[in-house]
This record gives structure tokens, sequence and C-alpha cells, in this order.
């Protein structure tokens, strides 16, 4: 009996971690999935919006305006790259994750967070990244980037060609 009980438990278990990857709802948010598989997953959006999510990340899409298309993202692991053309409505896109904000009206840029940090990566446009707690914000532009954690400074730098390589390489860019 307590062998049966175990086993139910750990199917149980297996059950709950086997949906712990959050998955968007692109059909509620006007957003089609591509090439779908083991490596990244692109979301064509309404309005022109792409999203492009590490194999394995975990994020909500969210529609804040309830117009019924996609204008933030939750991201609570690994990476999304995400272009936003200019003119997709009056309302910023935002990237929320534990540590940080970061929203832009129209550029292409990558959102990476793992183990209490976050780190925004601008490749064309501006965004601006503040923490989700405090008044702390700054401005990026191509180029730069910035690692958001519970303190400290928020210092935006100009990325070595070999980080900004290695975060696209897992977005397959």
């Amino acid at each position: 009996m307590k062998a049966i009980a175990g086993a139910g438990f750990a199917i149980f278990a297996s059950l709950f971690f086997a949906t712990g990857v959050a998955t968007a709802q692109p059909a509620n948010m006007g957003c089609s999935p591509e090439n779908p598989g083991n490596g990244p997953q692109t979301l064509r959006c309404e309005g022109g919006v792409t999203i492009v999510a590490e194999n394995g990340a975990r994020y909500t899409l969210l529609d804040r305006d309830r117009n019924g298309r996609v204008d933030s993202v939750e991201l609570s692991s690994k990476a999304l790259l995400l272009e936003v053309p200019k003119g997709t409505g009056a309302n910023r896109f935002e990237v929320m994750t534990p540590q940080a904000i970061a929203a832009v009206r129209g550029t292409k840029w990558a959102v990476d967070t793992a183990e209490g940090k976050t780190s925004v990566f601008v490749v064309n446009g501006r965004v601006g990244v503040a923490r989700r707690a405090g008044a702390n914000r700054v401005v990026l532009g191509p180029g730069e980037g910035v690692d958001v954690e519970a303190t400290g400074a928020l210092i935006v730098k100009r990325w070595p060609p070999a980080r900004v390589a290695a975060l696209l390489a897992r977005l397959a860019q």
C-alpha cells in the first residue's frame, strides 16, 4: 500500500514539474508560433512584435490594455529576444523579471534572467531599464547592456562581442 501511495505521489510530482515551463497563449494574444521543436521558439504577434524564446524559457505573455494583443511579458528564467516596431500602440512594451522592468516603444533587445540577476542588452533602438522596486533607471542604446541585481548601482556598459555572441547564440541569432 505504501508503495502504491509513493508511486502515486511520484507521478503527481512529475506532472507538477513537467508543467513548470510557462507557455504563451498565442491564439489568445494574437501571436503565431514558428519553428516548434527543441530550439528557440519564435512568436510572431499582431502589430509586428516578434518574440524569440530560448529553449526552456519560463515566461507569460500579457495583454495589459485588454485589446487582444500582447503588450508585455513576465519572464522568470532564461532569455528572450524581442523586436517591437515603432508605432505598435500608445503603450510601451515591457518585459518584467523578478529584478527589473525593461520598456520600449520600438527596438530590438534581449532580456536574460537567472539566479537573482537580470541582464538586458540592446541590439538597436533604446530601452529603459529599472529595478522593479526602486527609482533607479537607466537608458540603453545599441551595443549597451546592464546587469540588474537586488542591490547595487545600475551601470550601463558596452558589452564585449563574446558576451553578445554567447547570448544571441542561445536565441539562434
